[in-house]
């Protein structure tokens, strides 16, 4: 019976075009390898083209060396035990120093701090507002809490005041919950605007800004730092695992709550520490990061003339960042359109419900700075075609 309810399960989604399975790929710098065949990646959150600067490999080694670092390729225990290795206290330092926070706290992932957070510090007599497109991972933070939560329509802080107006005298705290630059749309939220709601109704600010590290800002810290506002933000997430292209997650706050979510954090607590070779390794590329202002402009520059061609195309688009939706609104003309793609050398899947809405089926072009304008032209000459 429980397998079969499984097989039935599979076969409904195989009829709705929405059955998911894993590709075997190659990387190649900006490329992908797959079935002998090789794709530009438009599918990636390598947004500085990383992957293609094959010099950083030798600077990361010399970096190694001159500083006579020692490292290991596993951790072997969690970091509450013995996986804290002085890696983890070089990077979350400087963390801590460039966002001018009190503290850092650096995760294995943004999704086991997106589900960590807000469970280890929110109680039955707390109350989250999360914006209607946050991530998953912030979703399933929230349903873990103990606190009530509400959400407020996409960037609708008419209705977020609302809420807000509402609950005020009901709870003991309140939690904003967004993220900077939102995965499937690549439009901002409005830091300034949140920012003023949460010092109007005494609540606490949580800003993911995984799509913002790296790309947008002067050193690529954030929108945050870009409007200089992280010293507003209570709660700044970050990832590695997208621009930085390596591996992990950070949180800088006060050190009162970083504290706090080293003995209340059920994901940090309870999982096996990122090998030291992987702290390292961020650390440099975030230091390098600070430098690639040229990257930033050119990705902005990109994004900027494809959201142009697409709407030139007759298609919808969203955003303003380097994550370009080519909206269709169809599943089976969204696969059609992704196995277009594909047959002529560009790797792009088609985003369906339930990732997004209903109707909202799209193709979610990510662009690299390791994309050249050639690749960009012959991406606009097929979206016509």
């Amino acid at each position: 019976m429980f397998y079969s309810s499984l097989k039935k399960q599979l076969d409904f989604l195989n009829e709705n075009n929405s059955l998911r399975k894993l590709y075997e790929i190659k990387h190649k710098g900006k490329y992908i390898e797959f079935d002998n065949k090789k794709y530009l990646n438009i599918s990636s959150n390598d947004y500085l083209g990383i992957q293609e600067i094959p010099e950083l490999s030798e600077k990361f080694q010399e970096f190694i060396t001159k500083n006579k670092y020692d490292y290991s390729f596993g951790a072997y225990s969690s970091r509450l035990l013995t996986g804290n290795h002085y890696y983890y206290t070089i990077l979350e330092n400087y963390l801590a120093q460039i966002y001018s926070k009190e503290a850092s706290l650096v995760f294995n992932s943004g999704y086991h701090a997106n589900i960590g957070i807000l469970p280890a510090i929110t109680k039955k007599n707390d109350l989250i507002v999360a914006d209607k497109f946050v991530h998953a991972s912030i979703i399933d933070g929230i349903v873990l809490s103990k606190a009530k939560h509400l959400r407020y329509k996409h960037n609708d802080y008419e209705h977020l005041e609302k809420i807000l107006f509402d609950n005020k005298n009901k709870f003991q705290n309140i939690f904003i919950v967004t993220e900077s630059i939102f995965s499937m749309d690549g439009d901002m939220s409005d830091l300034e605007t949140l920012v003023k709601l949460k010092k109007k109704f005494n609540a606490y600010l949580y800003v993911d800004e995984a799509h913002a590290i790296g790309v947008t800002g002067t050193t690529g810290l954030g929108l945050s730092d870009k409007l200089n506002l992280s010293g507003e933000i209570d709660i700044l997430v970050g990832t590695f695992g997208k621009a930085i292209a390596s591996q992990g997650a950070f949180v800088v706050a006060s050190e009162i709550l970083t504290d706090y979510l080293k003995n209340t954090m059920r994901s940090l607590i309870y999982t096996t520490a990122l090998p030291s070779v992987n702290i390292l390794y961020t650390y440099f590329i975030m230091l390098e990061m600070k430098n690639m202002s040229k990257e930033r402009n050119y990705l902005t520059e990109i994004s900027d003339k494809l959201r142009v061609a697409i709407k030139n195309a007759g298609f919808r688009t969203a955003g303003n960042s380097q994550i370009v939706p080519m909206i269709i609104g169809d599943t089976q003309k969204c696969i059609e359109k992704s196995d277009f793609l594909k047959k002529n050398g560009f790797w792009s899947l088609p985003i369906r419900y339930p990732t997004v809405p209903k109707g909202t089926e799209r193709l979610r072009f990510s662009l690299s700075a390791a994309m050249s304008v050639q690749d960009i032209n012959r991406m606009i000459e097929l979206l016509n075609n």
